[in-house]
């Protein structure tokens, strides 16, 4: 028996577990204790800096020991202390200590930057060799990334020289989504697109980039980093501020203006130029469509307006940076002027690039071909389609997302919502491109589960959107729908109608098909006194 180690059985072990645990807990409430003790003496002094550094040791993302720490090291150097700057160093070996505790840890990483911000002297360089050390241990380290970037502009390195340093990163490893997103920052300042400020890279540029992102995809199917570094290439961002519609009706006495994004139009901080009519320059007089808010996409007016009848009838809006944009109107009359802006759907790409993307596609295909349930690569197809030619490949893109849904069953909503978004894009286009922008707008048919692009068509009397699987609370948008007479959601999936009854504007609303409403007669009675004309 002798010379043998004793094996603790479980509960022995759960035991002394449980007594070093309690241990433990002792021990941070006493210094927890000592510590709220100094605070409230404002003792902010050595005794202060240990007990912290004790507790942080072990556990770096308690915040309110990091601001007390940072009050002992302002309080030594407002004392004038002969070596700060040790204090200083001091800490940041300490940081680094708590680092390699917990590498992610937030409080760690934003004390190291307030140290460096407020310490004599701050050795930027040496910062930047620290983070190229910490990412050979995790090269995926975003905090670090986050770090990097934040002290690379400080030491002063060039962008080139960052470049170099992600692409070697992406050549080791694929699988790095900070490398490709910090690529992604580096690339408009390095290869800015001259010809197309809006778009953020050259064209010879993007064309190598998609090539280097294929090769990373089709690496590793499975992995999103690449994926999504090609979402970003091909345009897939959010809309840039615009001038998205326009109606003045002098026989309403009722104007609206939307833009591609919200902004607070009455702030003062935007002049407004409404060639055909001097009333509606006035920013001041427009109110959000939706009641109580600041910023809005859509903004109404009220009063007798007097349109001046001209040929190139225009709407300006220029911004405090003095950027323009500018809409035209495409119907004016002296009781009516009406104008709708094409939104941009994504870029638009010469024919070099589209060569590419056309082999991109055809490489999905064969990829598809082997293994059809890739779900990223069904992503990408489409998302490549739609870029090469939206409506020539409507119907496959459909197809790839419904068969999404299956093969990636728990983003099926994100897929639907993509399908709805884009059947949307297709109709809208057309509508614009017909020219009535008064007319319908048939929106009806397309399985939509939401209602993307409402401010484009702000413009139309009647919006059928029928057949599809609209749910009450998608309906909430709709509110911006003020020239609407006439609002078909048959054959949805309305339940409750409780933002139906806030469509005050629209005159009649065609209810008939949302089967779970019609059966609460209570909720359909109120309806009838609220809607101007209800058809069930």
């Amino acid at each position: 028996m002798h010379g043998r180690l004793k094996v603790r059985t479980s509960a022995e072990e759960a035991a002394r577990k449980k007594l070093e645990q309690q241990q433990k807990v002792k021990m941070f409430r006493a210094a927890m204790g000592r510590i709220f003790e100094k605070k409230s003496a404002q003792e902010y002094d050595t005794e202060m800096m240990e007990l912290t550094a004790k507790l942080l040791g072990s556990n770096p993302d308690i915040a309110t020991l990091w601001n007390l720490r940072r009050m002992c090291i302002l309080a030594l150097k407002e004392l004038n202390v002969d070596d700060i700057q040790s204090v200083f160093d001091k800490d940041l070996g300490f940081t680094e200590m708590c680092l390699m505790v917990n590498p992610k840890s937030y409080c760690a990483w934003h004390h190291r930057c307030w140290v460096l911000e407020n310490a004599p002297k701050a050795d930027w360089q040496k910062e930047v060799e620290l983070c190229t050390k910490y990412l050979k241990l995790d090269e995926r380290n975003f905090h670090c990334w986050d770090y990097r970037r934040y002290v690379v502009e400080k030491a002063g390195v060039t962008p080139e020289k960052e470049f170099t340093f992600c692409t070697e990163k992406i050549e080791k490893n694929f699988s790095n989504y900070s490398s490709w997103h910090y690529r992604s920052k580096l690339l408009p300042v390095l290869y800015p697109n001259a010809d197309e400020p809006s778009r953020p890279i050259s064209e010879e540029k993007l064309k190598e980039e998609l090539e280097l992102v294929l090769t990373a995809a089709f690496t590793d199917p499975n992995d999103s980093s690449a994926w999504f570094y090609q979402r970003w290439l091909l345009g897939y961002s959010q809309p840039e501020l615009d001038l998205a519609a326009c109606r003045i009706d002098a026989k309403q006495n009722l104007a609206v203006l939307s833009f591609s994004v919200p902004i607070d139009l009455a702030s003062g901080g935007f002049e407004l130029i409404v060639s055909c009519c001097d009333m509606c320059n006035d920013t001041t007089k427009w109110m959000p469509a939706n009641e109580g808010n600041t910023f809005d996409t859509t903004w109404i007016m009220k009063g007798s307006f007097v349109i001046n009848e001209e040929r190139d009838s225009t709407v300006t809006l220029l911004t405090s940076d003095k950027t323009k944009h500018v809409l035209e109107i495409h119907t004016t009359s002296t009781e009516l002027a009406v104008g709708v802006k094409k939104p941009k759907f994504g870029y638009e790409f010469g024919s070099a690039i589209v060569d590419v993307l056309k082999a991109q596609l055809e490489s999905c295909k064969e990829l598809l071909e082997y293994e059809p349930d890739s779900k990223w690569t069904l992503l990408t197809a489409a998302l490549l389609m739609k870029a090469i030619d939206r409506r020539g490949y409507y119907e496959t893109i459909r197809q790839h997302l419904t068969k999404l849904e299956t093969v990636d069953a728990l983003r099926k909503g994100y897929y639907l919502d993509l399908a709805s978004k884009w059947s949307i894009e297709n109709r809208l286009a057309e509508w614009i491109e017909a020219g009535n922008l008064r007319s319908e707008i048939d929106l009806s048919g397309l399985q939509l589960t939401v209602v993307n692009y409402v401010q484009y068509f702000v413009t139309a009397d009647v919006i059928n959107l029928s057949t599809n699987r609209l749910i009450d609370r998608n309906l909430g948008v709709l509110r911006e729908l003020v020239f609407c007479r006439k609002l078909n959601l048959a054959n949805n999936a309305l339940r409750t109608g409780a933002t139906v009854e806030k469509l005050s504007c629209v005159h009649e609303i065609i209810l008939k098909g949302n089967e779970e409403l019609l059966k609460n007669e209570a909720m359909v009675e109120e309806l009838q006194t609220k809607v101007k004309s209800l058809v069930l």
